[in-house]
């Protein structure tokens, strides 16, 4: 139970932080969450991005966040500078609750390891 709470409360934390810096008032959801990890790991933060790229962003964050976990592996950069992974496990089939705590606790981890949240 204490892992959950420390869970609950470092993801209210990031949400707060995140939310702060970049909405307008309105408290970012996790795929606002996803997408900036997207865009911050592209490199590519100052410019508009197309309707496919930003679906493209979230799957670039998905992969990242779980390559810890052991589901993507980083592969290489293309000729425009997006990074491409490849499929190491294939995802378990998970609840939407599942799901949902999963990419909490990997987006979670993700900013604590830039030290971005404590």
């Amino acid at each position: 139970m204490a892992r959950d709470m420390r869970l609950k409360s470092r993801w209210e934390l990031l949400v707060n932080k995140l939310s702060a810096k970049f909405s307008d008032g309105d408290p970012l959801e996790l795929d606002g969450i996803i997408y900036l990890v997207g865009i911050q790991e592209l490199g590519q933060v100052h410019r508009k991005f197309k309707k496919d790229e930003k679906v493209n962003l979230m799957h670039i964050a998905i992969c990242r966040l779980l390559e810890p976990y052991g589901y993507y592996e980083f592969d290489f950069y293309d000729e425009e500078g997006w990074p491409h992974y490849k499929v190491k496990e294939t995802l378990p089939s998970l609840k939407s609750g599942e799901q949902t705590v999963l990419m909490k606790e990997a987006l979670v981890n993700y900013f604590l390891e830039r030290e971005y949240i404590f």
